[in-house]
């Protein structure tokens, strides 16, 4: 699968000494912590299920782990990026049914609308954009090894379901993980989350209620493909990233981010998969963003409030003024969309883009310091955006307008931000 294009980012001077010395929230660790330093960088993030377009909790993410992206390539690492797709799953089948569409047609049509989205944000490509349905086969490689080593096993049929389903035994301990090490959760906290977010506690036969799907066996009317030894089927949800991550990216690599919904189960078992073939982490950092909200609740599609980028460039808003809007937010924080929001960013942008007439190249110089430190700081972009409203607000120097070009593609580079 292809991911978008890249838009052009410009080089800026390395740092200095300080290169390096950034610091994110390890969400295993429940604290901010130096994110490992050397030459090269591994960023996983989690990619949509594509049965509807591109909401604002999805965009924020994506611009958060671009602000990452970035950042490491100004300081001269090289970074590989993996993004998945999940084009096969029940929210997409089931979408795919009420609509009268097939489920195939309707992932394409949502990836192409997210791929448009993702340009008109400048956000980064992954250098790895994979699906699923083209993963099947190292999934079924992934799960037969899981149960050869006694870390998985099926289940029998009953109550309407058929014989073979294959589960992973959460109790299953090994080095690099045990149950509850990526998102903190207690037991009961995690019994409470299971169902709502795709799990199935109530199955009969599973060894334990928060044991997570890896084989679904065929059922009438779904996609299935051949499973060798586990039969027709289809791949359960975790083991997808588990896998598509362990075959771009060494172990551990160096940052997973997701959403702060994707903490648990997701991101969770995905780690329990990974260390039970590996016997070490699948990740150096768990880095989580907030949710989006609309009107007081999450934007979520099953709630039906979105916010899409899609109407928005519809609606002839540009895109770097909703790139501003979500850079105002702390990536870790939840916050709620509003019109204010949207028309505060415009006026910024704006004020930037005047200024930006005006830069010397000793404010050129110092701004980037100052982006620099913001961001590093735990991806500190409403910071970084307050170091650009103070720079637009002073009086320019005598000399006019000689640094324009390199101010521009300071902000470009390290915010992803076009003036």
């Amino acid at each position: 699968m292809h991911a978008w294009p890249a838009p052009a980012v410009p080089t800026l001077p390395r740092p200095g000494d300080a290169a390096g010395d950034i610091s994110l929230m390890d969400s295993a660790r429940r604290e901010a912590v130096p994110v490992p330093a050397g030459e090269r960088a591994g960023l996983y993030v989690c990619g949509i299920t594509p049965y509807d377009a591109t909401h604002m909790g999805h965009a924020a993410t994506y611009v958060a782990f671009d602000l990452l992206h970035r950042l490491w390539l100004a300081e001269g690492r090289e970074v590989t990026y993996v993004q998945n797709v999940t084009d096969v799953d029940d929210p997409l089948l089931e979408r795919a049914a009420a609509t009268g569409v097939d489920w195939r047609d309707l992932a394409a049509d949502q990836v192409e609308l997210f791929r448009a989205d993702m340009e008109a944000l400048r956000v980064l490509p992954p250098h790895h954009y994979v699906s699923v349905v083209e993963t099947v086969d190292l999934v079924v490689d992934g799960v037969e090894a899981l149960l050869a080593d006694g870390a998985a096993y099926r289940v029998p049929g009953g109550g309407g379901e058929p014989d073979g389903d294959v589960y992973f035994d959460s109790s299953f301990a090994v080095d690099g993980w045990r149950l509850g090490d990526v998102s903190g959760y207690d037991r009961a906290t995690m019994l409470s989350l299971s169902a709502e977010r795709g799990g199935d506690p109530d199955r009969p036969g599973k060894r334990d209620p928060l044991d997570p799907l890896l084989w679904r066996v065929e059922r009438p009317g779904e996609p299935a493909w051949d499973g060798r030894t586990l039969g027709r089927g289809r791949p359960g949800w975790h083991i997808e990233c588990s896998v598509i991550a362990r075959h771009h990216l060494p172990a551990p690599f160096t940052v997973q981010g997701g959403g702060s919904d994707l903490a648990f189960p997701h991101h969770e078992f995905s780690a329990g998969h990974a260390s039970a073939h590996d016997h070490r982490p699948l990740a150096e950092l768990y880095v989580h963003t907030g949710m989006v909200g609309l009107d007081g609740e999450k934007m979520s599609k099953s709630k039906g409030n979105l916010v899409l980028v899609s109407r928005l460039r519809e609606r002839g808003v540009d895109p770097m003024a909703v790139r501003a809007v979500l850079l105002g937010q702390h990536y870790r924080t939840d916050w709620f969309w509003t019109d204010e929001l949207l028309a505060d960013a415009e006026a910024r942008l704006a004020a930037w883009r005047r200024r930006s007439a005006t830069a010397s190249p000793a404010e050129v110089s110092e701004l980037a310091t100052h982006l620099r430190d913001r961001l590093a700081d735990d991806l500190d972009a409403p910071g970084a955006l307050d170091a650009l409203d103070a720079w637009a607000a002073s009086a320019p120097e005598a000399q006019r307008g000689t640094a324009t070009t390199e101010l521009v593609d300071t902000v470009d580079a390290l915010l992803g931000l076009r003036l």
